[in-house]
């Protein structure tokens, strides 16, 4: 039976972080995340002008996964201090098997490897629980350090969109990664080994 999460988004946890189901107690926090200018400078993210627009962001993600449409964490940190946000945007079962992920993090916490450990996560649980073959991320050629990040996890560059996006400053390029399900499983399996060789 093909997967369907029917509005539940369960708790995954890493070593560092833990991804949750966003409530509107996340407004704030969200807020300062969504309307940080580094972040938004390569996202398509709507305008967040308060903590009262966040709120309805959280309100509309959560709503989405109710229809199968998406499914988004909040991404939690030390002492739970929730730092951004990372999930499935869609998803195709029959047919394809494929979905496309996406991912924010606030601008303080980049480079210490939180959202390395956030994506491997919601990468695992597309493998494992909902079937994918298939995960794309779609980043602007001009960030760099999301290109970095996939490529580090394994996804593979495979081209530019032209033009793929329409966004407040027109029409943008996106790069195209991948990363597929038997090169995941092996990539596991490396690790495994190698971590039993350490032992």
């Amino acid at each position: 039976m093909p997967y369907s999460c029917e509005g539940e988004i369960p708790a995954l946890e890493g070593e560092r972080v833990k991804l949750r189901r966003l409530t509107s107690r996340d407004a704030e926090e969200m807020f300062r995340c969504w309307s940080d200018p580094e972040v938004r400078r390569y996202a398509d993210l709507p305008g967040m002008p308060d903590a009262a627009s966040a709120a309805e962001m959280i309100r509309i993600l959560n709503s989405l996964s109710l229809t199968d449409d998406s499914l988004r964490w909040g991404i939690e940190g030390a002492a739970g201090k929730l730092i951004g946000s990372c999930g499935i945007n869609w998803w195709q079962l029959e047919g394809a098997y494929r979905g496309e992920i996406g991912c924010e993090l606030s601008s303080p916490y980049w480079g210490c490897g939180y959202m390395s450990e956030a994506v491997s996560l919601v990468v695992g649980y597309a493998f494992e629980e909902m079937g994918l073959n298939r995960i794309e991320a779609l980043t602007d050629p001009r960030n760099e350090r999301a290109g970095r990040l996939f490529q580090a996890l394994g996804f593979m560059l495979e081209g530019r969109l032209r033009q793929y996006r329409h966004t407040d400053k027109g029409f943008v390029d996106a790069d195209m990664y991948a990363l597929l399900r038997h090169e995941w499983e092996k990539s596991r399996k490396l690790q495994a080994e190698g971590n039993g060789r350490e032992e």
